[in-house]
């Protein structure tokens, strides 16, 4: 995300109106609901986190611990549980 210029993107009448409310300082319009997208889908976060926690199922169910999986992946236990049972199902 970046920030543009109001004097640039804004019609004059609009940008008097919004200065207004706030003058000189920040602010962040959201998207449209209907202009959204899911998360992971702008990079591969999604892809990538699906990868992890099926290499923590697999592991899991060759006998790694919870405690030892939680530490080696930097996850809290109660994460890793959550996990394996989503993926047990």
């Amino acid at each position: 995300m970046c920030y543009l210029n109001g004097k640039k993107v804004l019609p004059q009448h609009l940008l008097t109106a919004i200065q207004e409310y706030i003058d000189g300082e920040y602010i962040y319009i959201p998207r449209k609901t209907d202009g959204k997208r899911p998360w992971g889908t702008a990079t591969s976060s999604k892809m990538q986190t699906r990868q992890r926690n099926q290499e923590i199922y697999s592991r899991y169910n060759n006998g790694t611990s919870i405690g030892e999986l939680a530490a080696e992946y930097f996850l809290a236990p109660k994460t890793v549980y959550g996990i394996v049972a989503k993926l047990k199902s």
